[in-house]
């Protein structure tokens, strides 16, 4: 019964002193595991809490549509999807035949003004000298005006005379008839020359109004500046441009994609021809979740890599903005949130992103290609 009892108190004894032991561990476990939770967050911080990635990113460019200026038939196209062709390089034949005609044309309406400036300026000249010659006409007249009174006057007084004669009976009737006709010849002289001298005049009027009326034409101008010349002038520049326009050239280098024209074609202006890819001047456009972007910067460095070349080949990017709205917000057909079933949806805002044309030369990419983003926020 004693021995019994004994061991009861040593077992007793022996939970009692391995409790606090366990109690020990235990916390010392917590304590280690508290410790490592806060280095892994301290290295989360450092070194996983600098960037923000996604994969729904794709590359862009700013395409250059190739469209006609002017109508016609195609008589050669010059370049084929795939192909890479420099700025200025000829991608299609316009027939120019009726663009020649044009220009022709304009040319010689051109001409034709010009020559009729001349005229206007030679019309002056004679005007001058009409009116000149009024001048003499009119001095003539005048002269002969003068001629008519002093006749007339000299009549006059023959006749007062005579008819004094006349009354005593000193002269024949036939004298007295003979110088009543002739005052009244006289009188007429005088009506004659006065109405010569009148039209003198109003020939003179008519010449100066003519005169004024020819200057207006070219006052202040110069063959080159008046503006018929200047008019018939854009004509013809029309008409060069629209010669030119009959060839259509590359306005980047890249390459041609969604050629939709054939020779022998019947074109029209304004359709469009084909599309040409600056392959050297591509952008990626990166759709962030909205939760992503707090710390997203105008300016901060990028990381990309395509699934084209792998991991293998990494592509060194900035961030230069922020789109204006996000993708659903712009949609043909924008989400309609107010409604009863309504469902939050994390909304994605694009981000561009510049890419380097020295990079882009030796690994090129395509438009829509995909891109994985990582954005360095430090």
């Amino acid at each position: 019964m004693s021995e019994q009892s004994s061991h009861s108190e040593h077992v007793s004894t022996s939970s009692t002193q391995s409790n606090p032991q366990k109690r020990k561990k235990l916390l010392l476990m917590i304590a280690i595991i508290f410790m490592i939770s806060i280095v892994m967050y301290a290295i989360w911080l450092v070194f996983f809490n600098g960037t923000e990635d996604t994969d729904n990113a794709y590359v862009a460019a700013d395409t250059a549509q190739i469209s006609a200026m002017v109508g016609g038939q195609v008589l050669q196209v010059l370049t084929q999807d795939t192909a890479y062709v420099h700025a200025g390089d000829i991608l299609v034949k316009i027939d120019d035949q009726d663009a020649q005609i044009a220009v022709a044309q304009a040319q010689a309406e051109l001409t034709k003004v010009k020559r009729q400036f001349g005229q206007t300026q030679a019309n002056s000249g004679a005007l001058n000298s009409q009116i000149q010659a009024t001048d003499d006409a009119i001095q003539s007249q005048r002269a002969q005006v003068e001629k008519a009174q002093a006749d007339l006057a000299k009549v006059k007084a023959d006749f007062k005379r005579r008819e004094v004669l006349n009354a005593s009976g000193a002269i024949s009737k036939e004298e007295y008839t003979t110088s009543l006709n002739a005052l009244n010849t006289a009188k007429a002289g005088l009506s004659v020359a006065e109405a010569s001298l009148q039209q003198a005049l109003s020939n003179q009027k008519v010449a100066q109004s003519n005169l004024e009326a020819n200057n207006a034409l070219i006052k202040g101008t110069t063959q080159e500046t008046t503006p018929d010349v200047l008019a018939a002038q854009s004509k013809l520049d029309q008409a060069k441009l629209n010669l030119e326009r009959t060839i259509v050239r590359a306005p980047v280098d890249g390459i041609v994609t969604n050629r939709n024209v054939q020779i022998g074609q019947v074109i029209a202006a304004g359709q469009a021809l084909m599309i040409v890819v600056p392959i050297h001047q591509m952008y990626v456009n990166a759709n962030f979740k909205e939760s992503q972007l707090a710390r997203v910067k105008v300016g901060q460095n990028v990381k990309l890599t395509s699934d084209l070349y792998g991991n293998d080949v990494v592509y060194q990017g900035k961030v230069i903005g922020f789109s204006g709205g996000t993708g659903a917000a712009f949609a043909l057909i924008p989400a309609q949130n107010a409604t009863g079933n309504w469902i939050k949806v994390v909304q994605r805002l694009p981000v561009r992103i510049a890419l380097d044309p020295n990079e882009l030369n030796k690994h090129p990419l395509r438009v829509g290609l995909s891109m994985n983003v990582k954005v360095e926020l430090k």
